[in-house]
């Protein structure tokens, strides 16, 4: 496989506004392509905003989502990724015909719809249907997957896009900086982004305390490490809706070492460079090849029944 260039973007949103969105995903993809990125990859619903939506009725969010096979979202991505000749993943609420509704995550390039991800553990609004599916599909030679926010919470849904075969997984997220039973964990003041510059400093603290990013080191490189796959972290930056978010997007490698993060408190994108040989010498490579399945295959496959809890929401 040649090398493959990856963009990952932080930028805030505006909540239902589809427009203004894609409006930046094209500028942003702009800058991914003259950094030489091959693909770019936006956060969990980067197009019509997240957060927003726990308060919508279901008439409302068959308004907002879209079919997606040849929806306008997926047209104009479609129209950008021509373009600039790019490669470029974001996120949606989806309809389908008999008006069943889901979170999905959209590959386009410039031939249209290549692979779209139906986020298995949805939460935001009740009136969202789980995808029953791991995503896998080809990007220049590269197998990838998709899985969505929560869904990277539960190990067994990256070990299984692992063994379907993705060397990348795409993790869009809009998460961290909500409270929770983890130490530390909480709100950030949306006050201070209303003059971030000047409280850039406590902005900084609060995003990279346990709020925020040292939470998500707690598990993420561990993700990319133990399955020796790059993983792929995006996340909104500033404002989703009544929430402020702490951006950290990055790309992470099979080795769990961070190659690239964004790091200001703007709109911003970083970009690394993947290359086949992490894939075979990084010790998830090893793990992988070693193990049982006869010692847990009754164990992991034994009936469960899924229970979603989600402390910020409930309350």
């Amino acid at each position: 496989m040649e090398n493959l260039k990856i963009a990952s973007v932080q930028f805030e949103n505006r909540s239902g506004d589809k427009s203004y969105n894609l409006d930046l995903i094209k500028k942003l993809t702009a800058e991914a392509a003259e950094q030489g990125a091959d693909v770019v990859a936006f956060h969990e619903c980067s197009i019509t905003g997240y957060t927003f939506a726990r308060n919508l009725s279901r008439e409302d969010m068959l308004e907002l989502a879209e079919l997606i096979s040849d929806g306008p979202s997926v047209n104009a991505l479609t129209a950008i990724a021509k373009k600039y000749k790019m490669t470029i993943l974001a996120g949606l609420f989806e309809k389908d015909i008999a008006g069943n509704l889901f979170k999905a995550y959209i590959c386009v390039d410039e031939t249209g719809l290549i692979a779209k991800h139906r986020k298995l553990h949805p939460f935001i609004n009740p009136h969202l249907s789980p995808g029953t599916a791991y995503t896998v599909f080809e990007i220049k030679g590269w197998k990838c997957g998709v899985l969505i926010c929560y869904d990277n919470n539960i190990i067994e849904n990256v070990r299984a896009t692992t063994l379907l075969g993705a060397q990348v997984i795409f993790m869009p997220h809009v998460t961290m900086c909500t409270p929770s039973t983890r130490p530390g964990a909480g709100f950030v003041d949306a006050k201070l982004w209303e003059n971030k510059q000047e409280n850039a400093t406590l902005l900084r603290e609060e995003f990279d305390g346990l709020k925020g990013r040292s939470w998500l080191m707690k598990w993420l490189p561990a993700r990319a490490y133990d399955n020796a796959i790059y993983a792929v972290f995006s996340n909104p930056i500033g404002m989703d809706d009544d929430q402020l978010k702490n951006g950290c997007a990055m790309i992470i490698d099979p080795y769990g070492d961070i190659m690239a993060e964004c790091r200001s408190l703007d709109n911003e994108i970083c970009v690394a460079e993947l290359t086949a040989d992490k894939l075979v010498k990084a010790g998830g490579y090893r793990y992988i090849k070693a193990r049982k399945p006869a010692l847990y295959r009754d164990i992991l496959g034994k009936e469960h029944v899924s229970e979603q809890k989600v402390v910020w929401l409930d309350k």
